[in-house]
């Protein structure tokens, strides 16, 4: 099943005044956020990969032209260092497409230019290239098809650690409580798709704040609520919370990596509240 990734976009939050790649290239570990994600499709099979790239495509382009399997996997080295022996591989298998996107455009329109790629595809994957999860995508992919929905999205609580303040006339506040307390549910990514998804975009509106309002205006979208760990890399703090996890053992998504899935057997994360309410992501052109 081929995996669609939105990595095109100019990542403002994650700016650090220093540096200038684009956001799914910020490193954790010793990997860039985008192969955490393409490591996760990786494990449940999926490994056709298509790139929409926009600014900073030739960072992407760089780093897995001059790809180091030794980075991430043991190996064995002989003749003075003239032989390297891979034990395990990363990427032998995948088959990734590094398409051109744009700069600007909206992450429908980067859909819209890679459609021909997925066009014979009963389904198909897509997703932003800083989220990480350990959702289980099987299980997603199975309510999918047995449903006649067009699109279906990962549903979480909000991860905001900001507060929201109930104000009378008077402008007293009467509650205050944390955004995550509400009953909502977010887009956090990891869609699957019909190719059908086309006849609901248009050239320059975006697909989620335009395309999957069509579709849930005719009831034609669905959502997979999810209380395990989900976590996005918008900005550095948060960017810095995941490498934090990544440093102490702490890898939920890294469903890939037994050792790791040892150290955190089960991710005990924030409780979550229930509800069929799903809210829109803060959407950047990503």
């Amino acid at each position: 099943m081929k995996v669609v990734l939105f990595c095109g976009g100019y990542g403002m939050r994650m700016r650090d005044g220093i540096t200038s790649g684009p956001k799914p290239m910020s490193m954790i570990g010793d990997r860039p956020l985008l192969w955490h994600v393409m490591r996760y499709y990786a494990h449940f099979g999926h490994t056709d990969f298509i790139l929409c790239l926009g600014y900073g495509g030739s960072h992407v382009k760089d780093y897995f032209l001059n790809y180091k399997e030794t980075s991430s996997n043991d190996f064995v080295l002989s003749r003075g260092g003239r032989h390297i022996e891979l034990l395990t591989s990363d990427i032998a298998d995948w088959r990734i497409h590094f398409i051109d996107t744009g700069l600007n455009s909206t992450i429908g329109e980067r859909l819209m230019k890679v459609r021909k790629y997925v066009a014979d595809e009963e389904i198909f994957l897509a997703n932003y290239a800083d989220v990480l999860t350990d959702a289980p995508l099987p299980e997603i992919i199975d309510k999918f098809r047995q449903s006649d929905a067009v699109a279906s999205l990962l549903a979480v609580s909000p991860q905001s650690s900001f507060h929201v303040a109930q104000m009378d006339e008077e402008c007293r506040i009467n509650e205050i409580r944390p955004v995550n307390s509400f009953p909502m549910w977010e887009n956090g990514g990891y869609f699957v798709l019909r190719p059908e998804i086309f006849e609901y975009l248009v050239e320059g509106e975006d697909m989620v704040d335009d395309a999957f309002r069509r579709l849930a205006a005719e009831n034609r979208m669905i959502g997979h609520p999810y209380s395990g760990f989900w976590h996005s890399a918008d900005t550095l703090k948060e960017r810095a919370q995941l490498e934090r996890l990544f440093q102490g053992d702490q890898s939920p998504w890294a469903l890939w990596d037994e050792s790791r899935q040892q150290q955190n057997p089960r991710w005990e994360g924030p409780e979550r509240r229930h509800d069929a309410r799903v809210s829109s992501r803060d959407l950047e052109m990503r």
